[in-house]
């Protein structure tokens, strides 16, 4: 008996064409569901990070700095807290944690700040003026010794000594002396001075206020406004 084929019955090739169409849609239906779920997650982390950036926006321009400083303190009490429990002095546990490199570099800046708080008052002005000065001063031993010998127990005076213009000071002393009065004769002259007024100029102003303004727009548009300014006073201007 002859075996009977797949060529033999009838139908055969519609059903594996059919399976073959159903495998490919299905494959294509779940590669659309990943799709669809990627695009999902994708859109709600988009939101999400839209939703965080809003939030650092609104927060102010120093927050960054104050939540550093917030937990710096935090750790801070927790550290102390910790050393009182144990009976341990905090800033000695503190300075032995600070390495080497950390307190040169700690050093370095303390040596780069600017001290100087800017003009506060005139006592405070000629203070620091005091302390520039005198840390300018280079000591000459050599002539310390030799004027200590000289004036012997008058070196140090007290109430009953008289050595009022006796002292003679040297000529490298005045030549420092003019130098340094030289250099802030100098420095002084590089300061913004007030300008004096003068009675002469035209009046084209009303307050102090509007003269700024016009010698401001003088500045940047007399040399186009010059001709039509000119026909004014004439008389000629159309």
């Amino acid at each position: 008996m002859a075996a009977i084929t797949e060529e033999c019955v009838p139908g055969a090739d519609e059903e594996t064409s059919d399976s073959l169409a159903s495998e490919k849609r299905e494959a294509r239906l779940r590669k659309f569901r990943e799709l669809h779920f990627k695009r999902n997650e994708a859109r709600k982390l988009n939101h999400q990070e839209v939703v965080e950036e809003d939030k650092r926006l609104k927060l102010p321009a120093n927050w960054e700095a104050k939540k550093a400083r917030i937990e710096w303190e935090l750790a801070e009490d927790k550290k102390k807290k910790e050393c009182a429990d144990k009976g341990e002095d905090y800033h000695r546990v503190k300075l032995l944690e600070i390495g080497a490199d950390d307190a040169e570099r700690w050093e370095k800046k303390k040596k780069k700040k600017n001290p100087d708080p800017g003009f506060s008052g005139y006592a405070e002005a000629q203070l620091r003026q005091y302390q520039r000065l005198t840390k300018q001063i280079k000591p000459d031993m050599e002539s310390y010794e030799r004027q200590r010998e000289e004036c012997g127990k008058d070196f140090h005076p007290t109430s009953n000594t008289l050595i009022h213009g006796t002292h003679v000071p040297s000529s490298e002393g005045i030549d420092r002396m003019v130098e340094d009065v030289e250099k802030q004769i100098e420095k002084r002259a590089k300061y913004s001075r007030r300008r004096a007024y003068n009675d002469d100029a035209d009046i084209d102003y009303i307050n102090e206020r509007n003269a700024k303004f016009n010698k401001k727009a003088e500045r940047f548009y007399g040399k186009y406004t010059a001709e039509i300014k000119q026909n004014l006073e004439r008389g000629t201007a159309v």
